[in-house]
């Protein structure tokens, strides 16, 4: 059982809210403190697992009673500094757009399963969040690589993975497909 220093609340928060949150929350603590995210969003996992990977501190694990998820996360040390690569992005009209113009895209949907068999752009690689860092080699690095998830949190954690193994051409479409209004399968 993991102790917390600090509880932080995000119950019935979707995706980027959790997110935004701890990292409000976070900034509070020392270093070395932990703090235990409550949540009800399915993808909060993945999304923790990636930003924690991303901002330097240490993913501990996540404990489901019910339908609450409680994430752990300690606190990185003052010493820690986090190389962040600036991801382009593209607004989500632009995006549509292009994608109705038929040109040849390679459009990567990093949102969850469950998500993406709900609606997804027809032609997409679809590869979690989680799963993007070990199964980034599916797709070419000197393509142009259109990111998209649910509301653009995820897809820019994604991008900033995949810019650090090498790919250069990444764009992060906002605010994704939350607000997307094109034809899906």
């Amino acid at each position: 059982m993991i102790e917390p220093n600090h509880v932080l609340d995000a119950k019935g928060l979707a995706c980027p809210m959790p997110i935004i949150k701890t990292k409000k929350t976070i900034n509070k603590l020392e270093p070395g403190q932990v703090l235990e995210i409550q949540a009800t969003d399915k993808g909060s996992t993945a999304d923790l697992q990636a930003w924690a990977k991303s901002s330097g501190h240490e993913y501990l694990g996540t404990e489901t009673e019910g339908d609450i998820l409680r994430h752990f996360l300690r606190k990185a040390g003052g010493n820690t500094a986090s190389e962040t690569t600036v991801i382009p992005e593209i607004s989500l009209k632009s995006f549509k757009e292009k994608v109705e113009s038929d040109e040849k895209m390679t459009i990567l949907d990093v949102r969850e399963r469950d998500e993406y068999e709900e609606r997804h752009i027809r032609g997409v690689i679809h590869i979690p969040l989680g799963d993007v860092e070990q199964r980034s080699d599916e797709l070419n690095k000197e393509d142009k690589i259109y990111v998209i998830c649910h509301s653009g949190r995820r897809s820019e954690l994604a991008a900033q993975t995949m810019a650090k193994q090498g790919f250069k051409k990444l764009i992060n479409v906002m605010p994704g497909m939350r607000d997307w209004t094109g034809k899906t399968e």
